[in-house]
């Protein structure tokens, strides 16, 4: 995706449809998921372009002539904000042009500033005209894996509001948002407590501890996932006890569970893999019989339904990850735990700040597992939006199960498995096929970026070689599962060009 700052004439040319140039060019790099900026400093220049010199009018007052001009600049443009360092450009000849670019700085990419003004045009760089940005500028559509671009731009209002005022409290660790957000969150989910922690990692961690689990311990799990589902039950001093997965979802196998507990079983952590929950209500009924905690591992499935109930609030505790990648997700680490019981809730809060149960008063020995402020000013503006982008998710998961179907049909690939009481937030869109590799790198040649959701079963990586042994439905998956772009924003254009390329490297 390439961006481009509009001056304010061509803006207007572009509202006021007297260029068609301008015009058709810039509908095509809209139409291409391509960014046209225009600086919010050049807003009042703007503002008489398209209305003239009327002043002290709202929009109810607005003729339908200036109401199309400004629904077509809403479709066409997004702010840019002015920060602060804008206002160091007033010693310039020139404060707008030296303005617009340190703004082009800011945004990255080879950022240019599309003008027809002569004096900036001499400038140079980031200015050029409209013959050197068609000539230079592709308006071809890019495919991203997952694409968080065009999720900011539907909220960079409230998101840029959020983190400013984080900026100006100055409450970095502990901020009103972290309250804020942990009450959003746990309504959201429909439990009682949510307590945010720094990670998904961290929420596992903290979790385990939070049920005094450690040496001599066992915690039962799956033997498909990402290393940090094992990886904290070993920090604990526990050990990890593997259970192979169902074919079909990639989730632990509730049927080989009970097999698997011993007298030194003290919890069992299942993984929600791909968007999807595992069978928590086998799990949950097994654990129960035998008197043992459940720690969801719903780093991929917030937002998730079992039976129409939230993932994450399916067991003792819920655990869930904000990693940017995630079905919500932050612009770095975050996470949080989820749970019905207040005790446990407390004893969480303690361990996230070195044990505290007040200010340097260490009751038990915890972690630094603390959310940052800035983290859940970004994760609460995000929330407006996250309804919406489950549905979507779901609409784009059917139309990519459309348009393959017949190649299932024909035994070239198979599509993802959802359980019957499941709804998936489809954090990956995962297919399996016999000659992965293949087909991974015939995507790449066309640009269609794929991932594997994993290379290896747990017990194989070279760290966990104590535990290897035979899991053979984790094994067939780790050699044949692919995952697709998958975000909210995959426009059907973009889907079938992808289900093409796969249709014609698999024939």
């Amino acid at each position: 995706m390439t961006d481009l700052i509009i001056d304010a004439p061509i803006v207007g040319s572009a509202c006021n449809k007297t260029s068609l140039d301008v015009l058709n060019f810039l509908k095509s790099r809209k139409h291409a998921n391509h960014r046209n900026w225009v600086y919010v400093g050049q807003k009042n220049e703007i503002v008489k372009l398209l209305y003239g010199e009327t002043k002290n009018r709202d929009n109810s007052q607005l003729t339908q002539l200036e109401k199309e001009k400004l629904k077509f600049f809403e479709k066409t443009f997004l702010w840019l904000a002015a920060l602060s360092e804008d206002g160091d450009t007033v010693h310039d000849t020139d404060p707008t042009a030296a303005a617009l670019s340190k703004a082009a700085e800011r945004l990255g990419n080879d950022t240019k500033v599309l003008t027809e003004d002569g004096s900036w045009l001499a400038r140079g760089i980031p200015f050029i005209d409209l013959q050197t940005a068609v000539e230079e500028l592709c308006v071809e559509s890019n495919i991203s894996f997952i694409d968080l671009r065009s999720q900011q731009d539907q909220i960079r209002p409230r998101l840029e509001r959020s983190i400013h005022q984080v900026l100006h409290h100055g409450k970095y660790v502990n901020g009103p948002e972290i309250s804020e957000l942990e009450l959003a969150l746990a309504e959201f989910v429909g439990v009682k407590h949510c307590v945010s922690v720094s990670s998904g990692t961290d929420a596992l961690l903290i979790a385990l501890l939070s049920l005094g689990i450690g040496r001599g311990d066992e915690v039962v799990t799956t033997t498909f996932s990402f290393i940090a589902t094992c990886e904290v039950i070993l920090l604990t001093g526990a050990t990890p006890v593997f259970v192979d997965v169902d074919h079909r979802t990639g989730n632990l196998n509730p049927e080989q569970l009970e097999e698997r507990l011993t007298s030194r079983t003290r919890a069992i952590l299942p993984v929600s893999l791909y968007g999807q929950t595992a069978d928590m209500s086998r799990i949950n009924e097994i654990a129960s019989a035998y008197r043992l905690p459940v720690i969801e591992d719903a780093a991929q499935s917030f937002g998730a339904l079992h039976y129409g109930k939230r993932s994450c609030g399916l067991s003792t505790i819920g655990c869930t990850s904000f990693f940017p990648a995630k079905s919500l997700g932050a612009y770095g680490d975050a996470g949080a735990c989820f749970t019905e019981d207040p005790d446990i809730a407390q004893i969480m809060r303690e361990l996230l700040n070195h044990g505290q149960q007040q200010r340097y008063q260490h009751v038990r020995i915890g972690v630094n597992g603390r959310m940052d402020s800035l983290q859940a000013a970004i994760l609460l503006s995000k929330l407006e939006l996250f309804q919406w982008e489950l549905e979507s998710r779901q609409g784009i998961s059917n139309l990519y199960s459309d348009l393959m179907r017949t190649m299932e049909g024909e035994d070239k690939l198979t599509l993802p498995f959802i359980e019957k009481g499941n709804y998936s937030a489809w954090a990956q869109y995962t297919i399996r096929v016999t000659d992965r590799d293949l087909l991974q790198k015939t995507l790449a040649s066309v640009d269609i970026p794929t991932a594997i959701h994993y290379p290896r079963a747990l017990p194989d990586q070279p760290a966990l070689k104590q535990f290897r042994a035979e899991f053979p439905n984790s094994e067939m998956l780790a050699q044949t599962v692919l995952s697709l772009p998958m975000h909210p924003y995959l426009t059907v254009k973009n889907q079938t060009n992808i289900v093409d390329a796969i249709r014609s490297a698999i024939s």
